[in-house]
């Protein structure tokens, strides 16, 4: 069972996360906080798993809950809900060390994958996001890719590429006409091989180093 904590301003919203999660058998929401100062002191107190948070909220904002719950031992893995217009938060959170992105209008499967993902120790990021999150970072950065890209596979480079571009294991196995254990594990292995620790990484490892551009979308 995965123990997840929502964290949200809007009674609405948090009301909502709640009625998405309730069906689903493998996920206990332990909770819902109204603000980031909350949400840290729940997640002192419950030890959850993984934490589902909007990444702006006055007060302590989701941005700061993450650093602050990077701290905790064990931490829980970090999911942030957004918006377009939140930019500089996203890179916030990144540099804080979520694991997953998601855009409030986001399908409500691919809340379940990422809260299931961010359980795993990986993580899932809205393709909508991607781009905007990814593009800051691979801006200036080398073009040639190092060394450690030839132990891929050419699937695994494929898997790679649709990573960078924001799909899910379920997406990837579809577009390659594998299984979704199969891709599930080209992404482990693909993570495990480039020394990473998130799908996020892998997105702007493959930007950064030239795997793909965004004119191949």
């Amino acid at each position: 069972m995965i123990r997840l904590l929502i964290a949200d301003d809007q009674p609405a919203a948090r009301e909502g996360l709640r009625l998405l999660f309730r069906p689903v058998e493998d996920i206990d929401v332990l909770g819902a906080a109204a603000n980031g100062r909350e949400l840290v002191a729940m997640a002192r107190r419950l030890s959850p798993d993984v934490v589902l948070t909007d990444i702006r909220m006055p007060g302590t904002d989701g941005v700061e809950a993450a650093r602050e719950l990077s701290g905790l031992s064990p931490s829980p893995s970090t999911v942030m809900l957004t918006t377009f217009d939140t930019d500089d938060y996203l890179f916030g959170a990144l540099q804080a060390g979520a694991v997953g992105f998601l855009l409030k209008e986001s399908d409500p499967e691919l809340y379940v994958e990422a809260v299931r993902a961010a359980a795993s120790g990986q993580g899932v990021i809205d393709p909508r996001v991607t781009p905007r999150l990814v593009k800051r970072f691979a801006r200036t950065s080398p073009r040639t890719p190092p060394l450690l890209v030839e132990e891929l596979t050419p699937r695994e480079r494929e898997v790679l590429v649709l990573v960078a571009k924001g799909r899910s294991n379920a997406r990837i196995a579809g577009e390659l006409s594998i299984t979704h254990g199969t891709a599930k594990v080209h992404v482990a292995r693909i993570l495990a091989k480039l020394g990473l620790e998130s799908r996020v990484q892998a997105a702007i490892y493959a930007y950064r180093h030239g795997l793909t551009t965004w004119a191949d979308d």
